[in-house]
C-alpha cells in the first residue's frame, strides 16, 4: 500500500538527524495520505447504504433546470453541452486540488513562517478528517454513476475520468485516466473535499497576508476547481456546497474553539519550537 512507503519514508527521514525537523513537519500530510489510502481496508459502502437516487433527486429538485429535454441536472446539461475551451481549463483547475495547498505549506515552511504553516497544515488535515468521516456516514455516488449505470448500486465499479477524459483526449496524455482510474471507492462524493482544499488554502493565504495578486489566484482557482466538479461530473451542487461548509466550519472551530484550549495551545506551540 502507497501508505506503507509513506511510513517508512517518515521514519528513515526522522532516523537521519539532518531531515529529522522537514519529517516531523511534514507529518501532518504523511497522515493525510496514510488515512486516505487505509480507507481502502474498510470501504464506506461497507458501513452504511449507498446513496444513488436520492442524492440524484434533491440536486435535480434544488438545482435542476429545464432545458428540452425536461428537468435536468447542471452535470446532465454540462454532458450534453461543453466545448474544448472548459474542457482544458477544467482539467488545469483540477490539476491543482492537492499540488497548490502542498506547495503553498512548503513555501510558509521554508520561508520561515512555522506557526502559520502548522496552523494551515493541521486545519487541512482536520478537514480531511471531517470529509472522510463524511463518506462513511452517506456513502453517494457521483453523478457521472448514474449517467453510466443508472441508480442501482454497484460495489467494486472501477473509478472513471467522467468529464475529465476530454482533458487527455485534448492534450494526448492519459493524466486523468492514470489517477482516477485506480480509485478504489468511487462512493465518496459527500462532502466534496476537492472543494474544501482550494478554498482552505485561499483562506490561509488570506490569514497570513499574502500578497493580493496570490490571494486572487487562489480564489480563481478554488472557484474554478467548484465549476469543474460540477462541468465534469464528478459532483453535485449539493457535493460542493458541503465541501464548502466542512471547510468553513472545520476552519472556525479549529482556529476559534480547539486553538483556544490551553492544552491544545500548549502543545501546538511546542510542536512549533520541534520543527523550527
Amino acid at each position: 500500500m502507497f501508505s506503507i512507503y509513506i511510513i517508512i519514508l517518515c521514519a528513515v527521514l526522522i532516523y537521519l538527524k539532518p531531515t529529522r525537523k522537514i519529517a516531523l513537519a511534514l507529518m501532518p500530510w504523511a497522515v493525510f495520505g496514510c488515512t486516505y489510502d487505509l480507507m481502502r481496508l474498510l470501504p464506506n459502502y461497507e458501513v452504511n447504504c449507498i446513496d444513488v437516487r436520492g442524492i440524484y433527486e434533491a440536486e435535480k429538485h434544488l438545482f435542476g433546470i429545464t432545458t428540452a429535454y425536461g428537468t435536468q441536472t447542471l452535470n446532465e446539461f454540462f454532458f450534453q453541452n461543453h466545448c474544448s475551451f472548459a474542457d482544458f481549463f477544467a482539467g488545469i483547475f483540477y490539476l491543482c486540488w492537492v499540488p497548490v495547498p502542498i506547495a503553498f505549506s512548503l513555501y510558509l515552511y521554508f520561508k520561515g513562517d512555522k506557526e502559520n504553516y502548522l496552523r494551515f497544515a493541521t486545519a487541512f488535515l482536520l478537514i480531511n478528517f471531517v470529509g472522510f468521516a463524511g463518506y462513511y456516514i452517506h456513502p453517494a455516488a457521483p453523478p457521472w454513476y448514474v449517467m453510466q449505470h443508472g441508480f442501482e448500486p454497484i460495489l467494486h465499479t472501477p473509478g472513471n475520468v467522467a468529464g475529465l477524459g476530454r482533458f487527455d483526449q485534448l492534450v494526448g496524455i492519459p493524466v486523468f485516466h492514470a489517477l482516477y482510474g485506480k480509485n478504489s471507492n468511487i462512493f465518496a462524493a459527500i462532502p466534496s473535499l476537492h472543494a474544501a482544499y482550494m478554498l482552505v488554502t485561499t483562506i490561509y493565504a488570506i490569514i497570513t497576508h499574502q500578497r493580493k495578486a496570490t490571494i486572487i489566484c487562489f480564489a480563481i482557482i478554488c472557484m474554478g476547481i467548484w465549476w469543474t466538479a460540477i462541468y465534469t461530473g464528478h459532483h453535485y451542487v449539493i457535493d460542493v456546497l458541503l465541501g464548502i461548509l466542512t471547510c468553513l466550519v472545520t476552519v472556525s472551530l479549529f482556529e476559534f474553539v480547539l486553538l483556544k484550549i490551553l492544552t491544545i495551545r500548549k502543545a501546538f506551540n511546542q510542536y512549533i519550537k520541534i520543527i523550527s
